[in-house]
């Protein structure tokens, strides 16, 4: 039996993870701002600890970490699930609004790994796996600030898998595309109170297909959910894990696009090396 940490566990994929992972005979340790609403979803389980935590309050992190440990004497996997959207320009993005979706995002997800890891550590085992986006591979119009809270996870994600691996910890960065959960609602995604005309064209689109895409995203949340107990089982787990038609897409065409930008600046790009010394 695994012991499954899970942030934000009371809806979307944090909810359908745990799901899974109590179906496959695992411990699950359920957190959320209300643990009653993990209670509610999936009753009393012997399996099944709901705590109480808010990822932007570190002591809280510790304190459900401890719970954790107490009742079931480990830690095996770590999601960090936790986190919600921006949608707006980066220039109608208030300071406050990206303070606390970095909050969230970023500082959230660093509280509760710094609190997990001591045990890992111990254990010379686990495995963390930080939930990004296809918006931490390639930015879009409107959603660059929560673009660069993912492009943040993916590059923690990227160094911890290398301080962790002599410690026998894997870590995977997880880039889902679009899927049919409640991100686009509001309780999931904040719009920036400032909307300037002069980006009708690009973001203001953007916030319209926003709108006509809830609930009529490709993915299949079920599907990814049971995806995931798929990676925890394999002996190798990759350090990406793309899920979706959309993300595999997304990641072709950048990584083209940036082979082909490379090779057209390699010149300028190679020009600022110092000089051999002459012979």
């Amino acid at each position: 039996m695994r012991v499954w940490f899970i942030t934000g566990a009371s809806r979307g994929f944090g909810a359908l993870i745990t799901e899974q992972a109590l179906a496959a005979g695992d411990a699950v340790v359920a957190t959320a701002r209300d643990p009653a609403t993990v209670a509610a979803r999936f009753g009393d389980q012997p399996n099944l600890l709901p705590v109480k935590l808010d990822v932007t309050q570190e002591d809280q992190a510790h304190a459900a970490v401890e719970q954790a440990v107490k009742r079931f004497g480990r830690i095996d996997i770590l999601l960090n699930n936790a986190g919600y959207g921006l949608l707006g320009a980066v220039e109608e993005s208030g300071a406050q609004e990206v303070e606390r979706l970095f909050g969230t995002n970023v500082f959230g997800l660093l509280a509760v790994t710094r609190a997990v890891l001591p045990h890992m550590r111990r254990q010379r085992s686990g495995h963390v796996i930080n939930i990004s986006s296809i918006g931490g591979y390639g930015s879009y119009p409107g959603w660059g600030v929560y673009c660069a809270t993912k492009f943040a996870v993916e590059g923690l994600t990227e160094a911890l898998a290398t301080e962790l691996a002599p410690l026998g910890i894997r870590a995977t960065v997880v880039e889902p595309g679009f899927f049919r959960t409640d991100f686009l609602d509001d309780q999931s995604l904040v719009k920036t109170e400032l909307e300037i005309e002069d980006y009708a064209e690009t973001v203001g689109a953007m916030r319209s297909f926003a709108a006509g895409a809830n609930h009529a995203q490709p993915g299949d949340p079920h599907k990814l959910a049971k995806a995931m107990i798929a990676l925890v089982n394999a002996p190798n787990p990759p350090l990406r894990m793309p899920f979706g038609t959309d993300t595999v897409a997304v990641i072709a065409q950048k990584n083209a696009k940036v082979a082909a930008e490379l090779a057209e600046w390699r010149d300028l790009a190679v020009s600022t090396d110092w000089d051999s010394p002459a012979a």
